[in-house]
């Protein structure tokens, strides 16, 4: 299908995030959620006054958070962990391969405010490692929404889910693209558009601007399929080996090193299955320098007319 895309309206995701939580405690009493002294930041003010016995704040003491969350989930609490995604999966990356993904522990992480969204705050708030980080773990789905409707639909899709699992989530207001009915499948892209040229794969907060790039892209006569990726592991494998064959060059879009992520999971796709032409945008490599989060993601290429730029010159390598 080719979605419809309106940025006039821009949602923060951690908005559907927690409406869908309490509604969703609301229903279920063994909902819990532990945070980091990180109410504000996740939203959870409102959770806090509805639930107040059922909000854990354990204080800036991440590897403690997981270790509490994990002894919550073994007494049958079902723990929605929230906490800034750079010191979630940093600091408690021990504690995460542990006591959740070897011990297949009934925990929910959420990484909030994830990629550069802590822009200005510089490389030490940036999250750009963690999908390679929780990637490399077994038994913990890793996924990335990329609005606000298939925000609310991961969280119902997580509360569900019997073990752990990885939300990614950013503070950056991103437009709807996905159908109010949308509803979440582990390991399962969506097309928002379909094309013939080449492929554009990205989730979060670069689908929208994938969006854009196919647009401009089909101004200049190109014709780009755009993919929301938003289940990194486990990985929709049958979607990107069809890219691959039906419009022979495929593009990845990450707030995120090019190592690692959501790139480097297509990569993996289309040297076993379908080798074609690829360029994965993202951070090369580096420490991003400060700078808000629109600026970052303009720097390293990934505006709309950078996107498409891209895509542009990895069209000619085709020929």
């Amino acid at each position: 299908m080719n979605a419809p895309l309106e940025t006039s309206s821009l949602y923060d995701c951690r908005d559907a995030f927690v409406a869908t939580l309490e509604d969703l405690a609301a229903a279920n009493e063994s909902i819990v959620a532990v945070c980091n002294d990180s109410v504000g930041s996740s939203k959870l003010a409102g959770f806090r006054e509805k639930f107040p016995e059922r909000l854990i704040n354990v204080g800036i003491a991440e590897q403690n958070m997981v270790g509490v969350a994990a002894g919550l989930a073994n007494a049958g609490k079902i723990p929605f962990v929230c906490a800034a995604s750079p010191f979630l999966t940093g600091r408690a990356l021990e504690q995460i391969k542990a006591d959740i993904a070897y011990s297949e522990t009934n925990v929910k992480l959420v990484g909030i405010s994830s990629g550069m969204a802590y822009g200005e705050l510089g490389a030490t708030h940036h999250s750009i490692e963690d999908f390679a980080w929780i990637r490399a773990l077994p038994n913990v789905p890793v996924i990335a929404p990329a609005d606000r409707i298939e925000t609310a639909s991961v969280i119902k899709w997580a509360a569900e889910h019997q073990g752990g699992c990885f939300l990614r989530l950013s503070r950056v207001g991103v437009p709807d693209l996905l159908p109010e009915n949308h509803v979440f499948e582990l390991g399962c892209a969506n097309i928002l558009r379909d094309g013939s040229d080449v492929t554009i794969i990205a989730n979060g907060t670069l689908t929208y601007r994938a969006m854009m790039a196919a647009a401009i892209l089909d101004k200049q006569g190109i014709s780009a399929r755009v993919i929301n990726m938003a289940s990194v592991r486990p990985i929709d494998t049958q979607a990107i080996v069809e890219a691959a064959q039906a419009t022979g060059a495929i593009i990845t879009c990450e707030e995120h090193t090019i190592f690692g992520g959501l790139g480097s999971a297509v990569a993996e796709v289309v040297v076993d299955e379908s080798p074609v032409p690829m360029k994965r945008l993202g951070v090369p490599g580096i420490f991003a320098p400060t700078g808000s989060a629109n600026f970052l993601i303009e720097e390293f290429g990934m505006s709309p007319s950078g996107i498409a730029d891209s895509a542009t010159k990895l069209i000619m390598r085709k020929k």
